[in-house]
């Protein structure tokens, strides 16, 4: 001992999981990722989640009280003092306005829709909870799909991720089903787990960019058998992608194409999900006892 010093004790240090710069860290990345699968896993399992519809579309459709409010607002605006500047930009603003009114027809349809799904699975019991909505946890179409499922008094799920920009949990979602993600993969894992119908409404890139993963795990055959793909509005989405133009050009086949279902209505959408899941899902999976 130098000296012959005594020296003091020293304080124990940190576990490895109470440190928080080491849990921050890239050698502790695979923990992270870990846990974003093991606590969402926890979660569910908790609530007695079975299975589940995913609902995806913009963030950034409006409910019609929202837009037709501010399309209103705008029409009536005294443009008459206007300099030619604000006067354009006030044209701009209405025809924004007009558009996200337009718009707000598919998140009442949103709305409508899980309210129905909701209504219908929550007949068949609660153990396990069949069915349970899904959404990516946000406003627009995730907040409408979330909405139409506590406005029928059942439980569903938002599953957020964390953006630069802060960003808050749409009211609607129940709170212990509220899961919040670091990486977007693991959230498109839960997605896809135990996902029986996935329902597309208008949206823009993240919205296409889930609908081609959940696409392509469907035609690999990594999703469970007879998951139904059902996209909403063809008016938007023919305008937007021509999936047909894959069959011609090869790259997709009929078969492929023909998984694929489309719908216009909130009645016809509700029938197609209801008809899929009563031929193929009624009965319990075993699975979804033990993921």
């Amino acid at each position: 001992m130098p000296d012959g010093k005594r020296l003091k004790p020293q304080h124990a240090p940190k576990a490895p999981h109470e440190d928080r710069h080491f849990m921050a860290s890239t050698p502790a990345r695979p923990i992270r990722i870990l846990a974003e699968y093991i606590h969402p896993l926890a979660q569910l399992k908790k609530e007695g989640i079975g299975d589940t519809i995913v609902m995806f579309g913009s963030a950034r459709i409006e409910s019609h009280e929202t837009a037709a409010a501010r399309y209103t607002r705008l029409k009536r605006e005294n443009t008459g003092s206007f300099s030619e500047k604000h006067l354009k930009q006030h044209r701009m603003a209405l025809r924004d306005a007009k558009s996200a009114l337009e718009m707000s027809r598919y998140y009442e349809e949103a709305r409508q829709l899980s309210h129905r799904i909701t209504t219908w699975a929550l007949s068949l019991g609660p153990k396990p909870r069949r069915f349970v909505i899904c959404s990516g946890g946000g406003p627009g179409i995730m907040e409408a799909a979330n909405r139409g499922a506590y406005e029928a008094g059942g439980k569903s799920i938002g599953l957020s991720i964390e953006l630069p920009h802060e960003q808050f949990a749409n009211p609607y979602i129940s709170p212990e089903l509220s899961l919040n993600f670091h990486y977007f993969f693991m959230r498109k894992l839960w997605f896809a787990q135990i996902a029986k119908a996935l329902i597309v409404f208008p949206g823009g890139f993240g919205t296409m960019d889930e609908m081609w993963e959940m696409m392509t795990l469907s035609q690999t055959g990594k999703m469970h058998k007879n998951t139904l793909i059902l996209i909403y509005g063809r008016k938007y989405w023919d305008d937007v992608l021509n999936l047909k133009g894959m069959v011609r050009w090869g790259t997709i086949n009929q078969e492929e194409f023909g998984q694929l279902r489309f719908a216009d209505t909130v009645d016809e959408a509700f029938e197609t999900v209801r008809d899929r899941l009563e031929k193929y899902h009624l009965p319990v999976d075993p699975f979804l006892q033990a993921y």
